[in-house]
């Protein structure tokens, strides 16, 4: 493979690197779910033992580094009951933006999703309802019925949708979840933990428009219609703690009282699961404490916005030359609040094995964050636009400039 950058390419990592040396305990990248998880800081504080004390197992995590600032019990497999509707999203969201689906078009709903019983929405067979409208019914009510309605649209079975589900778990590395259904209702083996449950969070939150679904407090269907139905958010800390704008909540007998819960304040989004607790109150009493911890003690610092210009990919045998190279998320740092933290550098790794042709988005190398040595994090680095092979007469026109210079 030819050298890829020219000499000003180098010079952008060194500039890169010195302007951001900063200070960071944690550093990482917001993965996109399709992207292999790196490896993450999760150096948790549990010398805070009161935190979550009604819960059987939590954990709270900053989105955007994936670093863990409490946890109790966060491998422990539980039932998630309805917290299974965060990977129901997951897969939504996926399919809205592969364009399979559409927000305006309606789905024919069979007698099974209208079967369902549990949190509904009172889906009648045969009726349509648009995307949006059951995506606001799993999003706000934790309709089971508007869940599997969309679990048979995109997948054509609800049986084929929970293999795709357990697919994206393995996908994202949860290696102590399995799904039986897309709802959470009661079955053998469906379980999750709360660190796994943070990071199908962490997979949603990268569709930033779901929390104007999750976000909602109340809201209606079939608004003026004789079967209007009135929508309001099994997540009360929705209304009544500032910031909070998702997830899902969670009950069953077995599972007792769960939430995965998201807020975001002064530009830092944390995710706080709690499952297991015996009421309610107790469940929201847990989150809020994890909320009021994480925003009393931490504070972020972003390094690169999603999709911010990183170097230039000048390759001769391209049709193209200067095509930006961007990151595909952002980059942060999480840190204690008046803490002194060490300085990093950045560095950037072009793959050796890339060929032509590539496509907007193909990932082309690695932005790596490192603190005396020891790599941080990684996110992808992808190029701007799509490149094809130069032609004969560009090919030597740039062989001819690159004697000249």
């Amino acid at each position: 493979m030819e050298n890829i950058h020219r000499r000003k390419n180098w010079m952008i990592v060194l500039l890169s690197s010195l302007l951001f040396l900063s200070s960071v305990s944690t550093v990482s990248a917001h993965h996109h779910p399709n992207h292999q998880e790196v490896s993450e800081q999760n150096e948790s504080d549990q010398s805070d033992s009161g935190l979550a004390s009604h819960s059987k197992s939590a954990i709270l995590m900053e989105r955007d580094t994936g670093k863990v600032l409490f946890e109790k019990n966060a491998d422990e497999p539980l039932p998630p009951a309805s917290m299974t509707k965060v990977m129901t999203m997951l897969l939504i969201m996926e399919a809205l933006e592969e364009e399979t689906i559409t927000l305006n078009e309606k789905v024919r709903i069979s007698e099974n999703a209208a079967s369902l019983g549990g949190s509904q929405i009172f889906l009648e067979a045969g009726e349509e309802m648009t995307i949006k409208d059951l995506l606001k019914g799993v999003a706000v009510a934790s309709g089971n019925d508007a869940s599997v309605a969309l679990a048979e649209r995109i997948a054509g079975s609800e049986k084929r949708f929970v293999e795709m589900m357990n697919e994206k778990a393995e996908e994202l590395g949860l290696e102590d979840t399995h799904f039986k259904n897309p709802t959470g209702l009661p079955a053998d083996n469906h379980v999750s933990t709360a660190r796994d449950m943070a990071k199908m969070s962490r997979a949603l939150l990268q569709y930033e428009s779901i929390t104007d679904y999750t976000g909602i407090y109340e809201d209606y269907l079939r608004e003026g219609e004789e079967n209007e139905f009135w929508l309001v958010n099994t997540n009360k800390l929705v209304k009544f703690y500032e910031g909070v704008d998702g997830l899902k909540t969670g009950f069953t007998n077995e599972a007792k009282y769960c939430l995965t819960a998201t807020a975001e304040i002064d530009d830092m989004r944390t995710i706080a699961v709690v499952m297991g607790a015996d009421t309610t109150k107790e469940r929201n009493s847990d989150v809020s404490q994890l909320l009021d911890y994480a925003y009393n003690k931490y504070t972020t610092k972003p390094l690169f916005d999603k999709g911010q210009s990183v170097t230039t990919f000048d390759w001769l045998k391209a049709n193209k030359s200067n095509v930006d190279v961007v990151t595909d998320d952002s980059v942060s740092i999480v840190h204690e609040k008046g803490v002194d933290i060490e300085n990093i550098k950045t560095q950037i790794k072009m793959k050796q094995d890339v060929s032509l042709p590539l496509t907007e988005g193909t990932v082309v190398g690695k932005l790596e964050v490192v603190d005396k040595n020891q790599v941080l994090s990684q996110t992808d680095l992808v190029v701007s636009e799509n490149m094809n092979k130069a032609n004969v007469f560009q090919l030597f026109g740039r062989t001819l400039q690159s004697f000249f210079n």
